[in-house]
């Protein structure tokens, strides 16, 4: 009997755990048997590992091999696992020594060859690495760059399985990382594109400071989704921790590319308005994958044409726009995918949707309806909507602020925010609690009398109350005023006035 071991990770959301590989070799017929909860991908490796272990030179047992991964109870999925079989079955055989091999991480697919081909997931894999205290990671070589950004643990490449053993045996190099700096300049649209439409403009630049939700409703080619695209290019630069957080969401769904492998602007995320309730906040079978709302996580989630989405997938929102997460429960497990993002909301203020609204052919009724599926709840967490109206041809001469400008403004109200909130654990306005705004932080007696107001006449929730406390921070920010005044609240209410 021969045991061998290496050792892996499995990658369930944006999280890993190590996974032990154990390969045993024992007396009885040629077989490969395969235990620990594999899925179909994983169950096909055994073909794999075997035709690479052969073309590069080794032997494969000829008697019953045992491959057992694990945790048993932790269902193990994909291709990840390939270069730790491989290992396990050589140590096995005697084929590499296990000093090295006890102390490593192996990451990657193989080719029938013996190349190892690049993997999803890469990211989270080397944070569970660091996390639990392993020494060295070795990735597939495609994949280095992207497992180089976690620092205080040791990252090498390997291009093929005969790579890997000259290292395993001392006999050889791995690739190193290469230090270089993945910050790399993004082409923004700048916001002096857009001319005329000011309360639209001042509402961007207001979603900017306090990260708001908006809403823009207005007929065709009136300039919806050029603001809504501009919206990113206010926003701060990620943080390294939110640049981490970022890219490990887009390595699991595969959307890295070796040449950007690190996130670190705001994701702009704009799904068709046919998309399904899965692909706007994950699915999948076995355990679920990122949807829209992940992906566009510490960024802007764009949904142009929202009354043409289907009335499950608008509703399937309300839960990650309250909670900043979304948990999705499959054949496999629960996942939760982080999912803080801004909603903009475009819409047509009806079907026809004429430049002139006078030129209307829809009855009340279809109007009605057509917005109609926006429920109130969904609203309700919306804080700022803008009616926007065809401009004046004398408005197409206007010259309009650039983004450096309005993200400057952005910027400093951005910095009294923080410098409020710092104690308390968050940095925004729009993430301020409800309780705390409406006693450590509450406004005197005549700045809340219009809130009072609107509570009394069935006008806005306890919800909208808070909401339009944040945006009235927001709005006392942008003004470099220490408290909200009375115009601020009576503001932040009419925003909420339009649809």
């Amino acid at each position: 009997m021969a045991l061998g071991r290496a050792y892996s990770v499995a990658v369930k959301a944006v999280t890993g755990q190590t996974v032990e590989i154990e390969a045993d070799i024992s007396a009885g017929l040629p077989g490969v048997h395969l235990v620990g909860l594999p899925d179909a991908a994983l169950q096909e490796s055994r073909d794999r590992v075997r035709a690479a272990i052969t073309n590069c030179g080794f032997t494969w047992p000829a008697s019953r091999l045992t491959l057992a991964l694990s945790p048993a109870t932790l269902p193990k999925m994909g291709s990840v696992y390939d270069l730790a079989l491989a290992t396990a079955v050589l140590s096995a055989n005697k084929a590499i020594p296990p000093i090295r091999l006890e102390k490593t991480l192996l990451l990657g697919e193989l080719a029938l060859d013996g190349r190892v081909r690049p993997i999803r997931g890469v990211l989270p894999a080397v944070l569970a690495a660091k996390r639990d205290g392993w020494p060295t990671v070795v990735v597939p070589q495609a994949n280095l760059a992207e497992a180089g950004l976690v620092e205080g643990i040791e990252v090498l490449g390997t291009q093929t399985l005969r790579q890997l053993t000259a290292w395993l045996c001392t006999e050889g190099e791995l690739d190193p990382v290469l230090q270089s700096d993945f910050r790399q300049e993004v082409d923004i649209p700048d916001l002096a594109d857009v001319v005329g439409h000011a309360d639209a403009r001042f509402a961007v630049e207001l979603a900017a400071a306090g990260a708001h939700h908006l809403m823009l409703t207005g007929p065709p080619g009136i300039g919806k989704t050029m603001l809504a695209q501009r919206l990113p290019g206010l926003l701060p630069p990620l943080t390294d921790a939110e640049a981490l957080e970022v890219t490990a969401i887009h390595s699991v769904a595969g959307l890295l590319t070796a040449g950007q492998p690190l996130i670190t602007e705001p994701p702009f995320v704009a799904p068709h308005h046919t998309s399904s309730v899965a692909a706007l906040v994950g699915g999948g079978s076995g355990i679920a994958k990122p949807g829209a709302v992940s992906m566009a996580h510490r960024g802007v989630l764009f949904l142009d044409e929202c009354a043409e989405l289907s009335t499950p997938a608008l509703e399937a929102l309300r839960t990650p726009l309250e909670d900043g997460e979304i948990r999705l429960a499959r054949r496999d497990g629960v996942v939760a995918y982080p999912a803080r993002f801004q909603l903009v909301l475009a819409a047509n203020p009806c079907p026809c949707a004429p430049a002139n609204p006078r030129d209307c052919t829809c009855p009340a009724q279809l109007r009605r309806r057509y917005l109609g599926k926006l429920s109130g709840p969904l609203l309700d967490r919306v804080d700022l909507r803008v009616k926007m109206h065809p401009i004046s041809q004398a408005a197409l001469n206007d010259v309009a602020e650039a983004t450096a400008l309005v993200r400057e403004r952005v910027t400093l109200a951005r910095d009294r925010a923080s410098r409020r909130w710092s104690e308390y654990g968050f940095r925004v306005n729009a993430d301020a609690p409800g309780p705390l705004l409406r006693k450590e932080f509450r406004p005197s007696r005549p700045v809340l009398e219009p809130l009072r107001n609107a509570m009394e006449r069935g006008l806005i929730s306890v919800r909208a109350l808070d909401r339009c406390l944040r945006v009235a921070w927001t709005l006392a920010d942008l003004a470099g005023r220490e408290l909200p005044s009375v115009e601020d609240v009576k503001l932040a209410l009419t925003f909420r006035d339009k649809r």
